[in-house]
């Protein structure tokens, strides 16, 4: 290690106060998640309220229905995030603790689950309203790349999610068991890929500026062309960033030391980019539907 980035002094928790003997805290990481969703349901409201963005100069919804389809989302958010993690990251650990499947304040949320839990939660809400699908679902893709922003940020807050090993002179040394075993000579500390912040980059804020700037080409006006630039855009981003982030511990081992759910011959897939493998087919195909489509 030539070079490396020493770990910011930040707290995970913006501030805590203990009432009647209990203590409670403001993490960074739940702060995330609340102004990922506001701010995204400002970014709603802000674009139906703009009707000459969509088609026939008619926005899909009402502000009164984007107010009820937040509530779907918050609820396929959580339910989907955890039971995305508990069924991709740990089902054995889980399956025999059972109990602590709800204990989502111990950590675990899995982007993907979390992603099936709001496609759930579209369909449903669709289904009761019959709300034009395409549509809505453009509307809930541009408006969640903040949240992503958001939430990577404060996965570097938390010194979790971290890359792998590194020379690079921005390598970070993030503290306790990251700045340890990964091949240094002992009593070295290791330097690692900020991979938290490379995500809020690629999947956060380019992926923001990419759709605002369809948006105002008039991108509304072909259904499914948002959401399509969204899955497939970060899908490609967060496959990039798994040559660089750290796989989960349980997929590592000492003859798989690079954590690949699927291997062959040597070469495989991490699961996080297994699971973004169908975002990215998905995304170019409702791209390639959106344009054939395009009305005169």
């Amino acid at each position: 290690m030539l070079a490396a980035i020493p770990f910011p002094d930040l707290s995970p928790e913006l501030f805590a106060v203990t009432i009647f003997g209990t203590e409670f805290a403001l993490r960074w990481y739940a702060l995330a998640y609340i102004a990922g969703i506001l701010i995204g349901w400002r970014i709603a409201v802000w674009a139906v309220k703009r009707p000459h963005l969509w088609r026939r100069d008619t926005a899909p919804l009402t502000v009164s229905q984007v107010e009820d389809l937040l509530t779907y989302v918050i609820l396929g958010i959580i339910l989907g995030g955890r039971l995305g993690y508990v069924l991709f990251y740990q089902p054995v650990y889980y399956l025999q603790n059972p109990f602590e499947i709800p204990m989502i304040w111990t950590g675990g949320m899995s982007f993907h689950g979390g992603l099936l839990g709001v496609v759930t939660a579209l369909l449903i809400f669709h289904r009761r309203t019959r709300v034009p699908l395409g549509p809505t679902a453009d509307l809930l893709a541009l408006a969640t790349p903040v949240g992503i922003l958001l939430g990577r940020l404060a996965n570097f807050v938390n010194a979790e999610l971290w890359g792998r090993a590194t020379d690079m002179p921005w390598g970070v040394i993030f503290p306790g068991a990251a700045a340890q075993d990964c091949g240094q000579p002992e009593g070295m500390l290791c330097a690692r890929h900020p991979s938290q912040l490379y995500e809020a980059t690629l999947e956060g804020l380019l992926l923001l500026i990419v759709l605002f700037v369809l948006v105002h080409r008039g991108a509304l006006k072909q259904p499914w062309l948002v959401a399509g630039t969204f899955f497939a855009g970060y899908g490609i981003g967060r496959f990039i960033v798994e040559f660089f982030r750290q796989p989960d511990a349980q997929f590592v081992s000492p003859g798989n030391p690079l954590g690949l759910a699927v291997e062959i011959g040597g070469y495989g897939l991490t699961m996080g980019q297994l699971l973004t493998l169908p975002m990215i087919l998905g995304g170019a195909a409702a791209i390639l539907w959106a344009r054939r489509r395009q009305p005169a």
